[in-house]
C-alpha cells in the first residue's frame, strides 16, 4: 500500500467538513427544486412583539434536595486501601541524602551555554 492510498481511505463513520458542506448544499438545492422557499430574516429580528417580555427561563433547583444514601462501609474500604498504599510506599530518598538537579547556564544574551548538575 502506498502513502497516497492510505490518505485516500476515509475513516468509517467520519465525514470531512467538505463532505458535510456538499451534502447540505445538495439538500438545499433539492428543497428549492421541489418548490421550497428560503425566507431572509433581517439581523436582530425577534419573535417577540415590542413591549412584550419573554417568559423567564426554567428556574433551576426548584425541586427539594434528594436524600443521600450513607455508605460508610464503602468510604471505610477506600480509606483503608489509601492507608495501606501510604505504608507500602518507600521514601523517595533518605533524610541526609542530597539531591542533584540539572541547571542551565546562560550567556549574557540569554542563550543557553551548557547544563551542569547542582546538589541541593
Amino acid at each position: 500500500m502506498t502513502e497516497k492510498d492510505k490518505k485516500a481511505k476515509p475513516k468509517l463513520g467520519v465525514k470531512s467538513k467538505a463532505a458535510i458542506r456538499r451534502e447540505l448544499e445538495q439538500a438545499t438545492q433539492k428543497f428549492l427544486q421541489v418548490g421550497g422557499q428560503v425566507d431572509n430574516v433581517p439581523r436582530g429580528a425577534t419573535a417577540w412583539e415590542p413591549g412584550m417580555r419573554p417568559p423567564p427561563s426554567r428556574p433551576l433547583f426548584t425541586e427539594p434536595p434528594s436524600e443521600r444514601t450513607p455508605v460508610p462501609e464503602v468510604v471505610a474500604t477506600i480509606e483503608a486501601r489509601r492507608e495501606s498504599l501510604k505504608e507500602s510506599r518507600k521514601p523517595s530518598r533518605k533524610p541526609g541524602q542530597k539531591r542533584s538537579r540539572k541547571q542551565v547556564i546562560y550567556d549574557d544574551f540569554g542563550e543557553p551555554l551548557r547544563h551542569v548538575w547542582v546538589e541541593d
